[in-house]
């Protein structure tokens, strides 16, 4: 316990101003709800019946699956530019049980990566990197920070 009240030391008086200084939680939760509440992020028909990855057996029970999966991925782009579909396959694969064999790591599904970041193409929130991958906009960086400042608000009025 003794490390948390160093924490909580040089913590005050601190200001958040980006994405970085957020629980990842904390922010991927509020910009998931951010991305429903404002309409512009197009959920596709397959949405509800898609395996996120050939080691899955049934697809995700949460419906806003999509909006949570979208917001972890902008928020990777943020901390990490130059990541393009690959990386996001490998990222979140997972092992795969085959039964009696051994386990065996797969990647996640590629076309679920694709259509998240060509939605946030759209958006205006991701750009292509010359150098290879997607990096985030000018106004995209505006718009994370503003959301990750009123997470942090909201963390701050549930601690008081």
């Amino acid at each position: 316990m003794s490390i948390d009240a160093y924490d909580k030391y040089f913590k005050e008086g601190r200001k958040i101003v980006t994405v970085k200084d957020v629980e990842p939680e904390k922010f991927i939760s509020a910009f998931s709800q951010h991305l429903k509440r404002q309409g512009r992020f197009e959920l596709p028909k397959w949405a509800d019946v898609v395996k996120t990855s050939k080691a899955r057996e049934l697809p995700p029970s949460d419906p806003d699956w999509l909006y949570v999966r979208t917001a972890s991925m902008v928020r990777k782009i943020y901390i990490r530019k130059g990541m393009g579909v690959g990386a996001f396959r490998k990222v979140y694969g997972s092992q795969q049980r085959r039964g009696t064999c051994t386990n065996v790591f797969t990647k996640s599904s590629g076309k679920i990566a694709r259509y998240i970041l060509q939605q946030l193409e759209e958006m205006g929130l991701v750009e292509q990197d010359e150098e290879g991958g997607r990096m985030i906009t000018k106004e995209g960086q505006r718009e994370l920070d503003t959301v990750a400042v009123q997470a942090a608000e909201e963390e701050a009025d549930e601690e008081d």
